[in-house]
């Protein structure tokens, strides 16, 4: 034991490290500290403020909140993510995704620049401030994604679902309208549509940007189900499936749930008398909390831990 007591190991260090996050140097002054012993070390770097509870990531971090941001031409939305929702209610994780949230239009959806970004009123970085939240919150917490969209011309348009506070939420959405109109009629039309993909969901913004192994599935089943048929029908069964499946899924084809008897693309024509200009739906970002994150479970798992060891 006195042996042990003055020799630190290169092993203890990497295991301490792996368990905490913090840095080598750090590391090897907590294991002389304490004599070598792990546990008590652990404990040592908490006090410090030094460990970035790495212990944590292997927990899933699926509840949390979006937090979106809508300026004029431009917009983005982020995720981050808490272990449960109660967290999610905590004024001090609600102030740091609206902090992290006004950083996003500058990253453009690059998560690596979101995280390496200055965070406000301090000298940390995104995600050093995020690594402190975690020991002082003591719940894992990640910034899991970040999207951005703008245009030359027109508004973003920006709707939170499940609003928890002021652009923060459960569903986020930002739609993209292009058009010489009058900023606020189309940031109103924006705001109208941005809840009609909240609630509808739509795959892609029509048939062309639907990934084509998506259409080749829907394709294959189409075939499946009528088997036997005669090449020529065949071909209009399938041709007349993927109309349908347009329908339901591609937003400027989908039912505009505040009219029902147009699609939205109708809707968005109509609305070009009340905007003074034609309108273009030039994109839309949907982002829903934990979505895919049951699916991908081991993935998100290493994503976190990348973001806990700061790889």
């Amino acid at each position: 034991m006195g042996d042990r007591m003055t020799t630190i190991t290169a092993a203890d260090v990497k295991k301490l490290r792996d368990m905490t996050g913090a840095g080598m140097m750090d590391c090897k002054t907590a294991l002389t500290e304490t004599g070598g012993d792990i546990e008590a070390a652990v404990d040592w770097l908490r006090k410090k403020g030094l460990s970035k509870a790495a212990k944590k990531s292997g927990r899933i971090a699926a509840d949390g909140l979006i937090g979106i941001v809508a300026k004029g031409r431009e917009g983005a939305v982020v995720e981050v993510n808490s272990e449960t929702d109660f967290v999610a209610r905590n004024e001090q994780f609600q102030t740091l995704v609206r902090d992290i949230t006004s950083l996003a239009p500058a990253a453009k959806g690059d998560i690596k620049a979101l995280l390496a970004a200055t965070y406000p009123d301090s000298k940390n970085t995104v995600e050093t401030q995020l690594q402190e939240a975690v020991a002082t919150i003591g719940e894992n917490m990640t910034l899991r994604r970040t999207s951005s969209i703008a245009v030359k011309e027109g508004v973003v348009a920006d709707y939170i679902h499940s609003r928890v506070a002021d652009g923060l939420g459960k569903i986020g959405v930002l739609v993209a309208l292009e058009s010489a109109g009058d900023e606020p009629t189309l940031f109103e039309i924006g705001r109208m549509l941005a809840m009609h993909v909240a609630a509808a969901s739509p795959l892609a913004l029509d048939i062309s940007a639907v990934p084509a192994d998506v259409i080749e599935r829907e394709k294959a089943i189409l075939a499946e189900k009528n088997q036997g048929k005669k090449p020529e029908m065949l071909e209009k069964i399938v041709a007349g499936g993927i109309k349908a499946f347009a329908k339901e899924n591609c937003l400027l084809e989908q039912q505009y749930i505040h009219d029902t008897t147009k699609t939205v693309a109708q809707a968005m024509k109509e609305a070009e008398s009340r905007a003074g200009a034609p309108i273009k739906v030039a994109g839309y970002v949907r982002y829903a909390l934990g979505e895919g994150i049951d699916k991908k479970e081991e993935d998100f798992g290493e994503e976190v831990r990348k973001l806990a060891s700061g790889g």
